[in-house]
């Protein structure tokens, strides 16, 4: 490995856990001000009504996620609709430590668990969202469209 490999690696590692950091206060922020849509079908829904208050769409997947046909093409699906509207997209994998952010509980009863594999973040029209961590994300994401990587990954470590 050459140095210049050695140092870029540390940059984007670091690169990555700002972005990492910055989405996980996104999300929490958002959820504060009722700016989140949990759910496949809940942000198809949401999407279909006002594309124009979505401004960050994260799909989360796990690896055993990554045989389900039927999510991956909502996945499609919704990264298409995204793209001609506009919406940044996120993919990141994690699917627990997203719940450990939105304050899932983990202990298991008999209700079904939340939905985390797509989480719409809004803005409503009155009070928009402002916040750094949402410039991060969305500077990650036009940095990584102009790398022609159109949509971004991210692995949320476990805390």
């Amino acid at each position: 490995m050459t140095l210049e490999e050695v140092v870029g690696c540390n940059i984007t590692d670091k690169k990555m856990d700002t972005v990492s950091h910055a989405l996980e206060e996104l999300l929490v922020a958002a959820q504060r001000q009722d700016c989140l849509t949990v759910g496949v079908y809940e942000s198809a829904k949401l999407m279909n009504v006002d594309p124009d208050c979505v401004v960050l769409c994260v799909l989360a997947t796990d690896e055993e996620d990554q045989d389900d046909i039927a999510l991956q093409i909502h996945f499609t699906l919704l990264q298409a609709f995204c793209c001609d509207n506009d919406i940044n997209i996120l993919r990141v994998s994690g699917l627990r430590r997203l719940a450990q952010v939105l304050g899932e509980p983990t202990t298991v009863d008999n209700s079904e668990p939340r939905d985390f594999h797509c989480i719409l973040v809004t803005n409503s029209q009155c009070q928009p969202l402002k916040s750094q961590a949402l410039k991060d994300v969305g500077n990650y994401c036009e940095e990584s469209r102009c790398k022609n990587q159109w949509i971004p990954y991210l692995s949320l470590q476990e805390r």
